[in-house]
């Protein structure tokens, strides 16, 4: 994929067709350290370690729609491309962790692309469940907690183009202030 936000993206797809009711999203990019880390954590059903070693083959997948499932597969491409890694954790009615680490200045390292549409997308698209967003940059943090916008809605709903809107502006901005993640 040619941005990692298109990956997170995947993998979050992966969480709701899991059933999951909340998923947060966790990156944390450290110039110091030269690392780049993104953790993808659901609820949902979880995973078997027959099924986590499974969805490591681009061959198999959970899905009757085709006969690969790439998502995993490339993203661990990805991540090893740029001398990172990618580690599942689950447990069966438990959720799922996806961890995955970038050598930041890696040159082979993809754009990260524009993660506030993408996160916001994700919310309309699915507005019964809860998510969080967390980025930090060198200790900085920008976040968007769907459990405390819609608190603050009350019977307003989340999908409407107003609250969209909004939530790209301050997700994009709250971005831009931390230093946004080339």
């Amino acid at each position: 994929m040619r941005e990692i936000s298109l990956h997170i993206l995947d993998i979050v797809q992966n969480s709701i067709a899991a059933g999951a009711g909340r998923v947060e999203i966790i990156v944390d990019a450290d110039t110091v350290r030269d690392l780049l880390s993104i953790s993808i954590v659901d609820n949902g059903r979880g995973m078997s370690p027959e099924t986590i070693k499974n969805a490591m083959n681009p061959f198999w997948t959970t899905r009757t729609t085709r006969k690969v499932g790439l998502g995993i597969p490339m993203f661990t491409a990805a991540a090893e491309a740029c001398e990172g890694a990618l580690r599942i954790s689950s447990k069966v009615g438990d959720g799922t962790r996806l961890d995955v680490k970038f050598k930041l200045s890696h040159i082979d390292r993809a754009p990260f692309g524009d993660i506030a549409t993408t996160v916001v997308d994700i919310v309309v698209a699915n507005p019964a469940i809860s998510f969080k967003y967390e980025q930090t940059v060198n200790g900085k943090s920008a976040n968007l907690d769907t459990s405390d916008v819609r608190r603050e809605l009350g019977e307003v709903p989340i999908e409407t183009p107003e609250v969209r809107h909004w939530m790209r502006e301050y997700l994009t901005e709250s971005i831009a202030n931390i230093g946004a993640i080339a």
